[in-house]
């Protein structure tokens, strides 16, 4: 893996509470990891589009640094994972589609 390009993992925010009980709004939290670009295959392309997905990008990165973020940001447009991919210990394939409306 090269690492050409940057992708932002987003962990999204959440509610926790202060030290007297105060409910408090967390905002999320990105986190910049190098990633290569591959495409979306023939096949996985016409077999998720049968199941309402649309996959437009696979982002590979670095399994350890993948903590099951749900939503990756790369060139300010938002992606949804639809899918990993691992078959060795070097990379982890995420398979993304846009996310409408943002």
């Amino acid at each position: 893996m090269r690492g050409d390009h940057e992708l932002i993992l987003i962990k999204p925010g959440g509610r926790t509470k202060d030290n007297i009980g105060n409910e408090i709004i967390t905002d999320p939290v990105e986190t910049p990891v190098l990633c290569d670009l591959r495409s979306v295959g023939r096949n996985e392309f016409y077999s998720a589009a049968t199941a309402g997905m649309a996959p437009e990008m696979v982002f590979v990165i670095h399994p350890y640094e993948y903590a099951g973020e749900q939503l990756v940001k790369f060139e300010d447009v938002k992606y949804q994972v639809i899918r990993t991919y691992s078959d060795n210990d070097e990379e982890l394939e995420l398979v993304c589609g846009k996310v409408k409306g943002k």
